[in-house]
């Protein structure tokens, strides 16, 4: 679980990031004007929250944990893969993140893209490396795998575009299977956003006015999302047969695929300075909106409002 805590740590830092958005976006072309101290600040600041939080997460994390020589471990089957999605959008959003105070350091454009995209590479890299001297668990070529993907989809727009037509995004909703193993899924609510990979869905949200002629008058802010989640899992690999000697009810493993409406709330028009720094912070999640899913248990169902 260790991605969830580098999720909630991840949108502490948009929030400081998001205090000069402003100033970031009116860096709509590159310039050479480097802001040395303002970049200094930055890179000390990123230093200092790189090496301390790992060190927190191994101090308060790894080291309760039995320690082994450097191994790998296969976990591609657990959970459905949505850990994996989740590795995906942590990393898309350290990349964004580091983008953002490069830019508002004065770096151009291409040179803000990839000291982004290093930066939560190297940051999920060493994470990983963690992992792979845990006995618990193992480096992971999976997570890796994951973990590149978000960032190539960050800095591949970025670089091709200088913006981001999609987006991942992230919602949750309680369910019901907790109760059955609330130390795997958690026993209140924000363990349970962090920890039941049944309540959680990720979104590719795409912007269709990006697409688009300018001369077509089309709401700049509204978004088609297609999106994953999966539910019926009260185990990793498998689910439990029973949890301090209650027996759990078989359930069914599976898929879900969602097609919905979404809000890009960055490209909301607002002067509000406070605003445009709350649609930032904000932008990760999935507007609650109608939508249509298929369940690979061979089913098609309408929600009216999903979240």
């Amino acid at each position: 679980m260790r991605f969830q805590l580098l999720f909630l740590g991840l949108f502490l830092s948009a929030a400081v990031c998001s205090q000069d958005s402003t100033s970031y976006q009116a860096l709509n072309t590159d310039s050479s004007a480097v802001h040395k101290g303002r970049l200094i600040g930055v890179l000390s600041v990123q230093g200092g929250l790189y090496f301390g939080s790992l060190a927190g997460l191994y101090f308060l994390w790894y080291n309760n944990y039995p320690q082994s020589s450097f191994h790998f471990f296969n976990d591609n089957n657990e959970w459905l893969q949505m850990d994996k999605c989740g590795h995906s959008t942590t990393a898309y959003y350290i990349s964004m993140v580091g983008y953002w105070s490069y830019r508002w350091s004065g770096l151009n454009n291409k040179q803000s893209t990839w000291y982004g995209g290093l930066l939560a590479f190297s940051y999920m890299l060493n994470i990983e490396i963690l992992d792979g001297f845990s006995s618990e668990w193992g480096f992971s070529l999976g997570d890796l795998t994951a973990n590149t993907i978000g960032v190539a989809l960050f800095v591949t727009q970025q670089l091709a575009w200088k913006e981001q037509k999609f987006r991942l995004k992230f919602s949750f909703h309680q369910t019901t299977y907790p109760v059955y193993r609330p130390d795997l899924l958690g026993d209140n609510l924000i363990q349970q956003m962090l920890k039941d990979y049944n309540g959680q869905s990720y979104w590719l949200s795409g912007n269709i006015s990006s697409f688009l002629p300018e001369s077509v008058r089309f709401p700049k802010w509204l978004n088609i999302a297609f999106g994953y989640a999966a539910s019926g899992m009260t185990g990793a690999t498998s689910n439990s047969a029973c949890y301090k000697g209650q027996d759990i009810p078989t359930q069914d493993r599976y898929r879900r695929f969602l097609l919905s409406v979404d809000v890009d709330l960055t490209r909301i028009p607002t002067r509000s300075r406070f605003l445009k720094g709350v649609f930032t912070v904000l932008s990760f999640i999935k507007i609650p909106a109608p939508a249509i899913e298929y369940k690979t248990l061979g089913k098609f169902r309408f929600y009216p409002l999903y979240y």
